[in-house]
């Protein structure tokens, strides 16, 4: 089974009427405000996963700064997972600091059948990952219903690029070991973070953490994989594409040419995700 941890799909109406939505919200500007930043629906990433030969696809949000532009989005990735129920896993997100709001926000979403909040994009969303009376009713709920947490990384040396954002290790190490019995997602390799797992403290606090290779064809060298596989274990990593900015099959190519195992590329492209989902 292939699994593809990390895709974006956005309602037919953003795709037609992009330019309102990119003055609506900073972050989805930052990312999709150039024509040639490309946008999918649900049926053109099914159409991707036929092609590519993937079974399922995780389909994440946007860090959207308002609860409305949140609740929006969220409705599409409900139905869609309600009319794909075999080929497609929903995460929705939330605004926090929507108080509240949020927390009846990710009641709802579980109710429907998400199984994750994410992506989340603290920095543009203005949110501090160590602001206690905002994040811990937050988290609290994701614990309560049984949700990942799928968060945006962002790497602390190297090019710059649009949606970088400033999510690095330093910052979401406190923000992990904080919580400790949440299942926590690193989306783009945790920004470098499992590289200080060869800290025994750290190794200790990656208990419940993930990482996916979101757009990794983009940050690093085809090394990476044999190499965090090395630090923190295949059983660790997650096969995300970031479609639809880079095609499934890219990284899956990627993946199946890394210097790993057949059982540790098993472990990536699809069982880890399986055994995390209960699928």
């Amino acid at each position: 089974m292939i699994i593809d941890f990390h895709t974006h799909v956005f309602p037919p109406r953003v795709k037609q009427k992009r330019s309102q939505y990119i003055d609506r919200d900073p972050c989805f500007a930052l990312l999709y405000d150039k024509k040639e930043a490309k946008i999918a629906t649900t049926e053109e990433l099914i159409e991707s996963m036929d092609r590519a030969g993937i079974d399922i696809s995780v389909i994440v949000n946007l860090g959207w700064i308002t609860h409305e532009l949140c609740v929006e989005t969220n409705d599409y990735i409900l139905e869609s997972i309600a009319r794909y129920p075999k080929r497609l896993i929903g995460f929705c997100t939330v605004q926090p600091q929507s108080l509240d709001a949020a927390i009846a926000e990710i009641e709802r979403c579980a109710r429907g059948g998400a199984r994750g909040i994410g992506e989340m994009r603290p920095d543009m969303q203005l949110l501090d990952l160590g602001d206690d009376p905002i994040i811990t009713p937050f988290m609290e709920a994701i614990k309560q219903h049984r949700l990942i947490f799928l968060t945006h990384t962002s790497e602390p040396a190297g090019h710059d690029y649009p949606g970088k954002g400033i999510i690095t290790p330093d910052i979401l190490y406190p923000f992990i070991t904080a919580n400790p019995d949440v299942t926590i997602v690193c989306a783009h390799w945790g920004g470098g973070l499992p590289f200080y797992a060869l800290m025994p403290e750290v190794q200790k606090a990656l208990r419940n953490v993930y990482f996916d290779t979101a757009a990794s064809s983009f940050l690093y060298q085809p090394q990476i994989y044999a190499l965090v596989s090395q630090l923190v274990g295949a059983d660790k990593i997650l096969f995300g594409s970031d479609y639809p900015l880079l095609p499934q099959t890219r990284l899956l190519q990627e993946i199946n040419s890394a210097a790993l195992t057949d059982e540790e590329k098993g472990l990536i492209t699809g069982e880890n995700a399986r055994k995390l989902l209960g699928i």
